[in-house]
């Protein structure tokens, strides 16, 4: 008997019906299992597993692939702080130890009140925020150990919270549940760039420099003249196969055609010798 209910198998299904076929639907079924339980269990991997027809060994294969995917239960928040190369050099590793001591935890552990799961991340695509940090996938940049205790103590009082380059912050579990591809209304909120993005937009509108416009004329003239090119190519690959598959009958025609003649000829000149 599944430990989940009627909805949750329902939405699994829902998600299901989105693909042509229904296997590519396992990682947002993945996150919608963590979205109700709160990690991936041996029951949701089990259960994929039974609606898809794959075996449970290619749903583990897939869960324990993806650093997204959590085998433990998950704490109310999931605070990522990045350590990949620029944001180490930044301070992302004093960032991630001031926050191992403050919380008593170390990576991909939980606090003991199960508010929040810390985890070192690898790069999270900000470079130019760096040092940069994630509350339930949000960004927060240019955060320093200071800045990224605060962040936590207010998480863990309850208090409201909002990325500066995101929505307000709710909770792992619906995070997962957005990822999973159910949407909840607030995909606009906070800005959709930030500064640190927009500076060469900036340059470029200050120096009034654009993208080159493509000529359509010279565009269409180039796309005949590599069609023209790729033509050409085709045909002479097919003549030189032509001239191979020729040359090779000739030489088999030929060692036929010296074989007859070798073996009718010495009768021939065995008889001319003897007259």
């Amino acid at each position: 008997m599944s430990v989940f209910d009627e909805a949750t198998v329902g939405e699994l299904r829902e998600l299901m019906g989105r693909y042509p076929q229904a296997r590519s639907a396992l990682l947002p079924m993945l996150h919608l299992l963590q979205s109700v339980e709160g990690h991936v269990s041996t029951a949701g991997i089990e259960l994929c597993a039974e609606l898809l027809d794959l075996s449970a060994a290619e749903v583990s294969g897939v869960a324990t692939f993806y650093t997204m995917y959590k085998r433990r239960p998950m704490g109310t928040h999931h605070v990522g702080v990045c350590t990949n190369t620029l944001c180490a050099v930044m301070g992302g590793d004093a960032i991630f130890e001031r926050l191992s001591d403050h919380l008593g935890v170390g990576h991909d552990e939980t606090t003991e009140d199960g508010q929040v799961t810390l985890e070192r991340v690898e790069c999270n695509a900000a470079c130019d925020f760096a040092p940069v940090m994630m509350v339930n996938w949000e960004f927060f940049d240019r955060q320093d150990p200071a800045s990224a205790v605060e962040l936590v103590d207010r998480l863990r009082d309850g208090e409201q919270v909002a990325s500066p380059r995101g929505a307000e912050i709710t909770s792992w579990r619906e995070a997962e549940r957005v990822l999973a591809g159910f949407e909840d209304g607030r995909v606009d909120e906070g800005p959709a760039a930030g500064d640190a993005s927009l500076v060469g937009l900036e340059i470029a509108n200050e120096r009034g420099w654009s993208a080159p416009v493509a000529d359509s004329a010279a565009s269409a003239a180039q796309e005949s003249k590599g069609e023209a090119v790729a033509e050409a190519d085709t045909q002479r690959a097919e003549s030189e196969t032509v001239a191979e598959e020729s040359g090779a009958d000739v030489e088999g025609g030929a060692g036929d055609r010296q074989e007859a003649s070798g073996g009718g000829s010495e009768p021939q000149a065995e008889g001319k010798a003897d007259d």
